[in-house]
């Protein structure tokens, strides 16, 4: 069983000693620049100077520097830019900054994991993940509490990487919930599985899947859109507030014995070994390249993709429904 950390584990007094650099100020980082300072901590900035992140900064009461301004000024630089670009951020912007007695931060380890960044060893490389968006993180901060965290330590130099880590954790109130150990490696592996076969790729595909054998079966297709898409929030917030076991319990008799009898035809064995070869290709890095090629190319066919499904009739179909939704309309 994996290792959990509290408020009693961390002392938010040695994060109150460095200055932090926050390097892009989007969801993530927005959410954890403003928990710090609300801490106590000192929060430098760093954002692009003209785009909207820029100007929220600047509303939010920081004055954005740029990255290598920010790192240079900083003791721990956490790099919250996405996972494409942190590369070139950090050898343009960091890399020359870093010395001994300073820490590099992440919240996903994709870029160390797969060695696009590869840290001076005279400094501490540590991981906070918030299991949550940064607008959840910021939400339960004000409320007092905390959105659980990973926690994971990738390089030690100073011997004090994991209570730094513990103590950047309990500034954003995650000691509150429970800090779960790590590797940087189990979480981007683990992180990249549930994204692609379950969270994003398997759910989708699903729900595309029960929606095209609906329509082409003749339904409607603003019916089938109800029936696999629409209703697949009540079923996710059950599970996710009551467990598999709970959900089961909470809708009718039918649904849970279609459920018992039905699901395993739909994922097979064959889907599980599905899931073993991605898993595999993760884990040998074949992905990583892969996506950091597609990257590099100007993304052909990423574009592409996403253009085919855009294009895909429940798309259409749901745009219209949503309109009937009035909860769903912003004010």
């Amino acid at each position: 069983m994996a290792r959990i950390y509290y408020d009693k584990d961390a002392d938010l007094n040695l994060l109150k000693e460095k200055k932090v650099a926050i390097i892009g100020y989007g969801i993530q980082g927005r959410g954890q620049s403003l928990c710090l300072r609300d801490s106590g901590i000192n929060v430098i900035v760093s954002e692009l100077e003209g785009t909207v992140n820029y100007e929220l900064a600047k509303k939010d009461g920081f004055s954005p520097l740029s990255a290598k301004e920010a790192s240079a000024a900083a003791d721990i630089i956490q790099i919250l830019t996405e996972d494409h670009v942190q590369k070139r951020v950090y050898k343009e912007a960091i890399e020359s900054n870093l010395k001994e007695g300073k820490a590099l931060c992440f919240s996903h380890g994709f870029n160390i994991r797969f060695k696009q960044i590869i840290p001076p060893k005279e400094v501490d490389v540590f991981m906070i993940a918030p299991k949550g968006p940064g607008a959840l993180v910021r939400k339960m901060f004000e409320e007092g509490k905390g959105v659980p965290c990973l926690v994971a330590v990738y390089q030690d130099a100073s011997g004090m990487a994991l209570k730094l880590a513990l103590s950047y954790a309990k500034a954003l109130k995650a000691t509150t919930a429970g800090v779960i150990e790590t590797t940087f490696q189990e979480e981007t592996e683990t992180d990249l599985f549930g994204e692609q076969t379950v969270l994003c790729g398997g759910v989708t595909e699903l729900i595309m899947a029960g929606f095209d054998t609906l329509t082409n079966a003749g339904y409607q297709p603003e019916i089938a859109y109800f029936e696999v898409l629409h209703e697949l929030k009540l079923i996710t917030d059950l599970i996710q507030e009551k467990g598999i076991s709970g959900m089961r319990r909470c809708v009718s008799n039918t649904a849970c014995y279609g459920d018992l009898t039905r699901g395993k035809k739909i994922i097979t064995k064959q889907t599980r070994r599905q899931m073993r070869k991605i898993l595999k290709d993760i884990r040998s890095a074949k992905f990583a390249r892969e996506w950091i090629s597609e990257n590099e190319k100007g993304r052909p066919n990423f574009n592409k993709l996403l253009r085919e499904a855009d294009n895909h009739l429940i798309e259409k179909v749901g745009k219209e429904l949503r309109q009937m939704m009035p909860w769903m309309r912003k004010a």
